[in-house]
């Protein structure tokens, strides 16, 4: 598995079906996301349990993540007639419904490979050959600012996406880092010695 975390995103052009239900050979993720943050999410496979919770709990955030200038794409293995079958499919059969984001085909493996998530035998729970749960957020210079990957039973917790969003945009407006369990509207803190003891003084009980 890599660490993509300080490096640029992996580029690709993919198969994809898009929000409006449109399926297009040339979803291009640099040109779609250019000069704005990203969440770009993978996930082992259509039709099946943990995912399509994660993918609704995405579709519920997406206007909150819009908000906040940052584009979501969600990425498996399976091809884009396979997410176009699954989202025109029920909730109550299993399906997931017309998501507002892209959803992108990797029927190769190519783009899982390029970001160090694809599974590989003795992954835990994972059968080989499949993207793994993994969460990257984006900034708009293109560069991964945060990574986490679950193992495939444990469900991502999305408000964590919007938080880390939050954070990182906090820090480029003030240059203050953001601490253990900060949320939007929290003191930041200042990266010298004073900062660490004026935080810590008057925050560490609460941590």
């Amino acid at each position: 598995m890599s660490v993509l975390v300080g490096k640029e995103v992996p580029g690709f052009i993919s198969q994809a079906v898009l929000p409006d239900g449109e399926l297009v050979d040339d979803f291009d993720l640099e040109k779609f996301i250019a000069e704005k943050y990203a969440a770009v999410f993978f996930y082992p496979l259509d039709f099946t349990f943990v995912c399509p919770s994660e993918i609704i709990a995405f579709s519920h955030r997406t206007e909150a993540l819009a908000a906040l200038d940052c584009q979501v794409v969600a990425i498996s293995t399976d091809s884009h007639f396979t997410h176009s079958a699954w989202r025109n499919t029920a909730l109550e059969n299993g399906g997931i419904g017309a998501v507002p984001f892209p959803m992108v085909a990797d029927m190769t493996r190519e783009i899982a490979s390029g970001f160090g998530i694809l599974s590989e035998p003795g992954n835990s729970y994972y059968p080989p050959g499949v993207a793994m749960r993994a969460t990257f957020v984006i900034d708009k210079s293109g560069i991964v600012r945060h990574q986490v990957v679950n193992d495939e039973p444990l469900g991502r917790n999305v408000d964590e996406v919007v938080r880390i969003v939050d954070a990182l945009q906090f820090f480029e407006a003030h240059g203050q880092v953001c601490p253990a369990g900060w949320n939007k509207g929290d003191a930041g803190m200042e990266t010298t010695s004073s900062g660490v003891a004026s935080y810590l003084s008057e925050h560490a009980e609460a941590l």
